[in-house]
């Protein structure tokens, strides 16, 4: 029941049997080297032939609420400001609130005041996050259909699929259907959301031509690096990573503080990453991480923010790091662009793990990735 710790029950168990569907595979998939894949200063990426993305993604789940009254005019122009400093790149999902709605309203003022063409320029990574049951072309285009209306959009740029539950099989059926809709070209790309390694691996070999899988990766939450890398590794697919700076726990913020009780923690980021917190080593471990972090960060007149996010924004197979916006309410992007320029040495390395190193391993206490979202 590790995975009740953290969430409760999150998904509804059902038994329905597996049913095939057909679809041209794609068996030469995945097959670009890392060595071939552009980095650039501005922390831009060619995740793909089409699809160029900037490394640090807008996050919108705080749009679905649980993070504050979220004000749609501000929003949206919140929304423009990001774009115009160069932040492109948003994650979002059907589920989380008007987030879909809002990249449409974004696209129509981005189009408005500044022609079709700074369309083009614009990232929008949205999920599909279905209830485990029988999955039908009916089903799963309809999904897709609607978030095309919702976004506005001919074609989503990146659709990444959440299952809740391995035990029904279904998951397979609902991603043959997704890549024949790709072919048709209402999909660009095929990605995962908290798929663990043996059920992405299960998918590739399946011949669903997937190119990232979105997981939980912070100085806090190392689990990716147990098995998921490697077989990122062996199969080039890209991690988009979220809860990198622990709902806002990484940060200056909290350095030299008591520990908050559950009822001073405002949003539903920080009290989920408190419990992370707990289980890796308690708050007196965190606050040693946090000092160490600040001494790095004072070294190249940074943020312990930028320090968090620069470090795994470098480990292997990371394509990007999911920052939370918390649109019309708070503003990090002068922080965040401070990312860019930051290169960490090997003694700043060596004395993050040092702190690492005296903390719980998170994979036996939860297991792999995404497992915290599974029934346990």
């Amino acid at each position: 029941m590790r995975a009740a710790y953290f969430l409760g029950n999150a998904a509804t168990e059902f038994s329905a049997k597996y049913i095939p569907f057909h679809f041209e595979k794609n068996h030469i998939i995945n097959s670009t080297s890392e060595d071939d894949v552009e980095f650039d200063e501005r922390l831009r990426m060619q995740l793909t032939g089409d699809l160029r993305i900037h490394r640090l993604l807008n996050g919108m789940w705080q749009v679905s609420g649980g993070h504050g009254q979220i004000d749609r005019r501000k929003a949206i122009q919140a929304m423009l400001a990001y774009h115009a400093a160069g932040f492109t790149t948003w994650d979002l999902a059907d589920h989380y609130g008007p987030a879909e709605d809002f990249i449409c309203e974004f696209r129509r003022q981005l189009n408005a005041a500044s022609g079709a063409g700074a369309l083009a320029d614009v990232q929008a990574l949205t999920k599909w996050v279905p209830q485990p049951m029988p999955m039908t072309q009916r089903i799963v285009e309809e999904a897709v259909d609607l978030s095309l209306r919702r976004m506005d959009t001919e074609s989503l740029d990146l659709l990444q699929f959440h299952w809740w539950d391995y035990e029904n099989e279904q998951y397979l059926a609902a991603l043959e259907i997704l890549a024949q809709l790709q072919q048709l070209g209402k999909i660009k790309h095929l990605a995962l959301t908290n798929f663990d390694t043996a059920h992405m691996q299960r998918i590739i070999e399946h011949g669903i031509p997937i190119i990232s899988n979105q997981v939980q990766y912070s100085l806090i939450d190392r689990r990716p690096e147990v098995r998921m890398v490697n077989l990122c590794q062996e199969r080039h697919v890209w991690l988009l990573t979220y809860g990198t700076l622990c709902g806002g726990f990484l940060s200056d913020k909290y350095l030299g503080q008591p520990e908050p009780g559950r009822w001073e923690l405002e949003t539903a980021s920080l009290k989920k990453y408190k419990q992370m917190i707990d289980a890796w080593g308690g708050w007196g471990l965190f606050q040693d991480l946090l000092k160490i972090l600040k001494d790095i960060a004072d070294k190249y007149a940074v943020s312990i923010a930028n320090v968090a996010t620069r470090t795994i924004l470098d480990k292997p197979k990371v394509a990007g790091v999911i920052v939370g916006v918390r649109l019309g309410l708070r503003d990090h992007r002068e922080d965040n662009a401070r990312v860019s320029g930051l290169q960490l040495d090997g003694q700043d390395l060596e004395r993050i793990e040092n702190i690492l190193a005296k903390s719980n391993d998170l994979y036996r206490i939860i297991g792999d990735c995404g497992d915290e979202y599974r029934l346990g």
